[in-house]
C-alpha cells in the first residue's frame, strides 16, 4: 500500500480486545512495508557499521605500505557510503509510508465504527476523547508501528556485528559482544516506571483536550451566560496537569537517554584501555584496534533505535487502549442485516415499546414532556436504540433486521442539535437523495431566504447563492439559521421516513408557522415524524400522538387534545406540574405566570381560548 493509494478499499477488522492486541492487529496488515523497512534498514545499518571495519582495512594498509589492499578498502569504503546512502533513503520513504498507512487505517476503521454507532458513540464515550483518539491518538499508533521495523533492522545489525567481531578480533570481540546487550537492557528496569509516567502524561492531555473541544462547542452558550472565565481556569489548570506531567516524564526519559550515552562511552574507554594492553604485547595489529573501536563507535547509532521502541510503545500503549475502548462498542441491537434483499422498506413506523404508530404517507407529531426522552425516542425510531429492546418496524419489517445502509437510507433522524460542515450551501446539499426533491423548493420549504442572503453577504464573489460558503459547525450563523439550513438538508434527501426533533425550536412563531405549511406541504405523500411541542406545528400534524412515561397514552389531532387530555395540555401549554398527573382539579389551576399563550392569573379554559385566538392570527399572518 502507497501513500498515493488510500484510502483502503476494506481497512479490515480490528482487533480491539486491548491495546496490545489492537497494535499487533495493526503491524501484521502492515507486514508488506515492514518487511520493505526490515529490508533498507538493513542495508543502511549494516553499511554504516562495516565502515569501521573499512578503515580497519585502510589503515592496517598504511601501517604494511600494502597499496593494493589500500585500494581494496577505498572500494569498500564507497560500496559501504553508497549501501548507507541507498538504504538511508528509501528506509525514510518506507518509514514514512508506514507512519502515514497505519495512521490511514486506524482513523478509517474509527470512522466507520462512528459511522455504524450514529448519535449512540457520543452517548458512550465523550466528543472530546473521540476527537483526542482520531487526532493525537492516531499519530502515536502510526509512530510506533514504524518505528517497529527500525527497530528490528537494529537489533539485527547489532547481533550481525557482534559475531563478526568475535571472528575478526575474538579478544576484543567478546568484550563488545557481552558489553553491547547490557548496553541494550540497561534502561529496561525504568521503562515500567517511565510508561507510567508517560501514561499520566497521555491520560491528563486526554482530559484537557476532552475539555478544551467541548469548551469551544458550547462558546456562544458560555459567553451568554458569563462562563468564559471559569471555564478558561479550568482549562488553564487542566493544562498545567499535563504540563507538570511532562516533566516528569521528560525526566525519567532524560536519565535513560543519558545511561545510553554514558554506557556506551564506559564501554569505548573499556575496548581502548583493554586494546592498547593487546596492541602492546603484540597480540593486536593496530588496524585491528582501530576497527574494533570505531565498531563501538558506531553501534551507538543503532542502539538508540532501543530507546526509541520503548518511547514508541509507551506512548502508543494507551492511545492504542483509547482507540481500541472506542473500537469495540457495539449498536444496542444488532443483527448484522440477516434480511434478504436491499429495497428500502415502507409502510408505518411503529415502536412496540412505546405503541407510536405513524402512518406511512402522513405527518404525526409526538409530544414527549421529557425531552431526553423524546432524543431517545427518536433515534429508536432511526434504528439507533441506546438500549437493548424490540426493534422499531417498518412496514412490519424489523429495522434490526435490515442492513444498516438500507435502514438508514429509509429512515433519516435529524436531531436536535445537527451539524453543518465548513464548506460552500452546494457540498451542504451534496448528500445521498432521492432527486425527487430539489435544494431550491427545500430552501423555500425551510424558510432560508434571510440565511441565503446572510451568505451571499459573507461570501466574496459568491454571485450565487449555492457558491456562498458556511464556516465551520455553521459557527457564523444564528441557532435558527443552521436549524433551518439543517432542515433543508434533510428535506432534500426526500426519505422514506423522516423524523425530525424539535426543527423549529430556535426559530420566532410566524417563521416557524410558514415552516410547519412547507414541511406539510413538501412531505405531501411522505412519512413525517416530528417530536415538539410547538402549537403551531401540533396544529398542521394530521395525527398527534402524547407519549407519557414511556408510553402512547393519547392520540388525536391537536385541538381536541387540547380540550380533552389534561396531560398533553400540561406539555403544550406550559401548565404547572400538578397538570402533569391528568387530574380535572389541576387543570383549573392559574397556570405559570408569563407561559406561552396563558396570562398570569388566568385559568386553564381562558388559557387555551388564548392559544387558540393567537394560532389563528399566526396562521391569517403566515
Amino acid at each position: 500500500m502507497q501513500i498515493q493509494d488510500l484510502p483502503y478499499p476494506d481497512p479490515g477488522a480490528p482487533d480491539a480486545r486491548s491495546g496490545p492486541r489492537f497494535l499487533w492487529w495493526l503491524f501484521r496488515n502492515q507486514l508488506d512495508g515492514q518487511f520493505k523497512a526490515l529490508a533498507w534498514g538493513l542495508l543502511h545499518f549494516l553499511s554504516v557499521s562495516a565502515l569501521p571495519f573499512c578503515v580497519g582495512v585502510a589503515v592496517q594498509a598504511v601501517v604494511d605500505r600494502s597499496g593494493s589492499r589500500l585500494a581494496l578498502a577505498g572500494g569498500l569504503l564507497a560500496l559501504c557510503c553508497a549501501g548507507s546512502a541507498l538504504g538511508d533513503t528509501f528506509l525514510h520513504r518506507a518509514a514514512v509510508t508506514n507512519w502515514i498507512t497505519a495512521a490511514a487505517r486506524v482513523q478509517q476503521v474509527l470512522a466507520r465504527k462512528a459511522a455504524h454507532l450514529g448519535s449512540a458513540l457520543t452517548r458512550r464515550v465523550a466528543a472530546g476523547e473521540v476527537v483526542a483518539v482520531s487526532t493525537g491518538d492516531v499519530e502515536k499508533i502510526g509512530w510506533f508501528v514504524e518505528a517497529l521495523s527500525r527497530f528490528t533492522a537494529a537489533a539485527v545489525t547489532i547481533v550481525v556485528v557482534c559475531v563478526c567481531l568475535v571472528v575478526y578480533q575474538p579478544a576484543l570481540g567478546v568484550v563488545v559482544a557481552v558489553g553491547l546487550p547490557v548496553l541494550a537492557l540497561a534502561v529496561l528496569p525504568l521503562l515500567p516506571r517511565a510508561t507510567r509516567r508517560a501514561d499520566v502524561q497521555r491520560e491528563k492531555a486526554g482530559r484537557a483536550t476532552e475539555l478544551a473541544s467541548d469548551t469551544v462547542a458550547g462558546l456562544r452558550v458560555l459567553r451568554g451566560i458569563g462562563g468564559e472565565e471559569l471555564f478558561l481556569d479550568r482549562y488553564r489548570a487542566a493544562s498545567q496537569e499535563v504540563r507538570h506531567a511532562a516533566v516528569r516524564s521528560a525526566r525519567m526519559w532524560s536519565l535513560i537517554s543519558a545511561i545510553q550515552v554514558l554506557l556506551p562511552g564506559l564501554l569505548l574507554i573499556t575496548v581502548v584501555w583493554y586494546g592498547v594492553r593487546l596492541a602492546g604485547a603484540g597480540r593486536v595489529d593496530v588496524g585491528e584496534l582501530v576497527a574494533v573501536y570505531s565498531s563501538v563507535m558506531i553501534l551507538t547509532y543503532p542502539l538508540r533505535h532501543f530507546e526509541e521502541i520503548a518511547m514508541a510503545y509507551s506512548f502508543s500503549r494507551p492511545s492504542a487502549r483509547r482507540a481500541a475502548k472506542v473500537l469495540s462498542l457495539e449498536r444496542a441491537t444488532d443483527t448484522g442485516g440477516t434480511r434478504a434483499g436491499t429495497e428500502p422498506p415502507s409502510g408505518d413506523l411503529y415502536d412496540p415499546a412505546t405503541g407510536l404508530l405513524a402512518p406511512a404517507g402522513r405527518l404525526t407529531a409526538v409530544v414527549c414532556g421529557d425531552p431526553d426522552a423524546a432524543g431517545r425516542l427518536a433515534e429508536r425510531l432511526g434504528g439507533h436504540p441506546s438500549e437493548k429492546g424490540e426493534s422499531v418496524l417498518l412496514g412490519g419489517v424489523p429495522l434490526d433486521e435490515v442492513p444498516l445502509d438500507t435502514a438508514r437510507t429509509a429512515v433519516l433522524v435529524q436531531d436536535k442539535d445537527p451539524v453543518l460542515l465548513s464548506g460552500t450551501l452546494r457540498d451542504l446539499f451534496d448528500v445521498p437523495r432521492s432527486g425527487d426533491v430539489d435544494p431550491e423548493p427545500a430552501l423555500v420549504a425551510a424558510q432560508c431566504q434571510d440565511v441565503l442572503a446572510a451568505l451571499v453577504q459573507g461570501s466574496v464573489g459568491a454571485a450565487d447563492p449555492m457558491d456562498s460558503r458556511i464556516t465551520e459547525r455553521g459557527r457564523s450563523l444564528s441557532g435558527g439559521q443552521r436549524q433551518r439550513l439543517a432542515l433543508a438538508r434533510s428535506l432534500v434527501t426526500d426519505p422514506e421516513v423522516l423524523v425530525l426533533d424539535e426543527p423549529t425550536s430556535a426559530v420566532d412563531s410566524h417563521t416557524e408557522a410558514r415552516i410547519a405549511q412547507g414541511v406539510r406541504e413538501l412531505r405531501a405523500g411522505r412519512t413525517t415524524v416530528v417530536f415538539t411541542s410547538s402549537p403551531l406545528l401540533l396544529d398542521r400534524a394530521d395525527r398527534v400522538v402524547l407519549v407519557h412515561e414511556g408510553e402512547v397514552v393519547a392520540v388525536g389531532v391537536h385541538r381536541e387534545l387540547l380540550h380533552s387530555e389534561p396531560r398533553y395540555r400540561a406539555v403544550v401549554t406550559r401548565e404547572p406540574d400538578a397538570d402533569r398527573d391528568g387530574s380535572e382539579d389541576g387543570a383549573r389551576q392559574s397556570p405559570t405566570p408569563g407561559g406561552p399563550g396563558l396570562p398570569a392569573g388566568a385559568d386553564a379554559g381562558s388559557g387555551l381560548d388564548d392559544v387558540l385566538k393567537e394560532l389563528e392570527e399566526i396562521e391569517e399572518s403566515a
